[in-house]
């Protein structure tokens, strides 16, 4: 068995400490260790998109990014791009209309 890894890491302006397997994707660790579930996990495979997460401000897909690549880290997810109870602009205008 393998040990798990700690990891310190920002995520929406929260500091963490976090005991993550080796293996563990970030998206695996921000839905179900954390709860953050405004994003979504859709093709697995880094094509889609759905999982995009901002890390130290650059562009990365969370279900092909390792939970402990991101130790000493900030991650920014959708829900950190609200501004007072709002969305950022770009998570607001690229929604499909009803």
């Amino acid at each position: 068995m393998t040990e798990a890894i700690e990891i310190a890491v920002t995520i929406n302006g929260r500091a963490h400490r976090l005991s993550v397997a080796p293996r563990r994707v970030l998206a695996d660790v921000l839905r179900e260790d954390l709860q953050l579930l405004g994003y979504k996990i859709g093709c697995d495979q880094a094509v889609c998109g759905a999982c995009t997460v901002l890390v130290d401000e650059m562009p990365v897909t969370a279900c092909t990014t390792f939970a402990f690549e991101v130790d000493r880290k900030t991650v920014i997810t959708i829900e950190g791009l609200a501004e007072g109870g709002g969305l950022d602009p770009v998570p607001r205008f690229s929604r499909p209309s009803a």
